[in-house]
């Protein structure tokens, strides 16, 4: 175990190193690149090891699992949903997390703002900009229409995008996926709607961070590279 943590800090400084060196390539401050650190199958143990690293985001895949860690860890820290959500779990998601990345439907933001109660829900709407089958997200020229419909639903707000880029090891492959969604992005910032600040582009996992920061990424969501491979 002392061996495992040991290796989440030197893990953790690998990450932002890179990251500080793909925002500096792009001409960016690192520091406004935001870290969620992904926990899908991840002990508690070594959760709170990265929050002692400096980790002040948690991303989970699943509500059940994550309802069952969080009662054990104690330390404050920003909760993110990275999972695709399920419209009859959206009571429980907007009672453990601080964010929702994974909006994708109106019935789930409906039904996000049902549950709300006086909430107000961060969520980032998911869009599917590699158009693989089988991913979830909006595609790209639904984004807008969307996007002004649930603006006006309440104790929702709106703060940006998330994409999953094509899997493949071939970056030129992988890059246009994030071009897209910076460009959608870049569109939106400059609309004045009321409810719908644009502030996180969440683009970039382990295998892809790196591109998706120097394509405009300011929110990266990393698992493997920080806790390692999942059983």
């Amino acid at each position: 175990m002392f061996i495992k943590m040991r290796f989440i800090e030197e893990n953790i400084q690998n990450v932002k190193e890179n990251i500080a060196k793909a925002a500096e390539k792009a001409g960016k401050n690192p520091e406004e690149i935001a870290l969620v650190a992904v926990s899908k199958t991840v002990e508690p143990e070594r959760i709170r090891e990265a929050l002692r690293c400096g980790i002040k985001m948690i991303g989970e895949n699943r509500i059940q699992e994550a309802e069952d860690k969080f009662k054990q860890i104690p330390e404050e820290f920003e909760k993110h949903l990275v999972g695709h959500l399920q419209t009859n779990k959206a009571k429980k998601a907007v009672e453990l997390f601080d964010m929702i990345q994974s909006l994708d439907s109106i019935r789930l933001a409906e039904e996000i703002s049902k549950r709300a109660k006086g909430k107000t829900m961060d969520v980032l709407v998911e869009v599917n900009t590699s158009s693989e089958s089988t991913k979830y997200g909006l595609e790209p020229d639904e984004v807008i229409g969307f996007m002004k419909q649930i603006s006006k639903l309440e104790g929702i707000k709106i703060k940006g995008l998330m994409t999953i880029g094509l899997f493949s090891s071939d970056m030129d492959l992988v890059r246009p996926c994030f071009k897209k969604l910076k460009s959608i992005f870049d569109e939106f910032k400059e609309k004045d709607i009321a409810n719908i600040e644009m502030k996180y582009l969440s683009m970039g996992m382990t295998q892809d961070y790196e591109v998706a920061i120097q394509e405009g990424a300011n929110m990266v969501r990393i698992g493997t590279a920080i806790f390692g491979r999942r059983d």
